[in-house]
């Protein structure tokens, strides 16, 4: 009986050859393979051919905040013993990770091995497309396809508004779906379901964006708590306070997440160029190559602009994510910091030639 067959139990939960072949040195051990359904307390639940077992995590807490056992990942846990180990997890396909708020610049893993992320988005509000690019770059950066779900479409009841909506929506996402979904009514649910179906998908979101509400509407069945938003910012309280492995009927699994209050980039510099990949794809065209695009001669970024090909909105945003980017891989690589300080030091002698150069016109 090969591996893939041995624990076919696992298939709905993402189980293939591939991971099969990965698990092939732990088979002689009589090790078994699981999927992380939830972490907490270093413990775990994890679902393997014996169901689903509650296993400890000591072996697997390193010192580095990126390499502990999440949810998603695919777990080596032993047959048996109180408690039971992991005792490793198998090399992660996608991580989705996001720059933690404390001083320290950690990386926070969020979610392993997904196919699909599912960047939830309130229609109760107004829509901050600024927000909804930081979770596309951490998205495009983690491997997965990133879905954008509208959710609470019911309360836009024009049509012609809610096509605006999406269109604003569609242009901040380049490459990606864009779907108005409402819970309420059921509608768009069909569609995105059928997107993420077959796969890993994660649901991400604002506390308040209707996460958890999305969630049993997929989950078809009320699995998730909810509780009311706030009238006044449309914001909500924490009511998923673990991330969650689930199936979905229709096929796949779906990981749930805690509201995110902050939404900081991570060493994300390609997935804040697929974000704005038309911005990119204009650079090419710069008369230089280092072209930074603020009053260069030649730059197409520049003249898109002016011909209101490209709105200043995005300009900004990407300029504003690159140096944030920037900032948080500085603090852990040496060299771009080198880097980044000449940089500065470059510009600032431009800086004072410029105006030495208007001093001189001005006498």
């Amino acid at each position: 009986m090969t591996t893939t067959s041995a624990f076919s139990a696992l298939t709905p939960y993402g189980w293939d050859e591939a991971w099969a072949d990965q698990f092939t040195p732990y088979v002689s051990e009589g090790l078994l393979p699981g999927r992380v359904l939830r972490v907490d307390r270093g413990q775990c639940d994890v679902v393997t051919t014996d169901g689903v077992v509650r296993a400890d995590t000591a072996f697997v807490t390193p010192n580095d905040p990126l390499r502990v056992l999440c949810t998603g990942d695919w777990a080596v846990v032993e047959p048996a013993g109180n408690p039971r180990y992991v005792r490793t997890y198998l090399p992660r396909r996608t991580a989705f990770v996001r720059s933690t708020s404390s001083k320290r610049s950690e990386g926070q893993i969020l979610a392993a091995n997904v196919d699909h992320a599912i960047v939830a988005v309130s229609l109760a509000v107004e829509v901050d497309l600024g927000r909804i690019e930081r979770f596309l770059a951490l998205a495009w950066e983690s491997g997965a396809q990133p879905v954008v779900a509208l959710t609470k479409a019911d309360l836009v009841p024009e049509a012609a508004t809610l096509a605006h909506l999406v269109q604003d929506v569609e242009t901040t996402a380049p490459g990606v779906p864009v779907l108005p979904v409402s819970a309420v009514d059921g509608a768009g649910l069909d569609v995105l379901a059928a997107v993420v179906s077959g796969g890993t998908s994660v649901l991400l979101g604002q506390s308040g964006a209707g996460k958890s509400t999305l969630a049993n509407a997929l989950l078809g069945e009320d699995v998730m708590d909810v509780q009311a938003t706030r009238d006044v910012d449309g914001k909500g309280r924490h009511t998923t306070t673990t991330r969650n492995l689930l199936r979905m009927p229709g096929g796949g699994v779906l990981i749930d997440t805690p509201g995110l209050r902050g939404v900081g980039l991570w060493d994300a510099e390609t997935g804040v160029g697929q974000v704005f990949s038309e911005i990119e794809e204009l650079a090419e065209r710069c008369r230089f190559h280092d072209c930074a695009h603020e009053a260069e001669p030649g730059c197409a970024v520049l003249a898109a602009i002016d011909s209101g090909e490209l709105p200043v909105r995005r300009l900004e945003s990407y300029r504003k994510l690159l140096r944030e980017n920037q900032r948080i891989v500085a603090k852990t690589d040496a060299r771009v910091r080198a880097e980044i300080r000449k940089d500065w030091k470059r510009k600032g002698a431009e800086g004072r030639a410029a105006m030495e150069a208007k001093r001189g016109r001005w006498q």
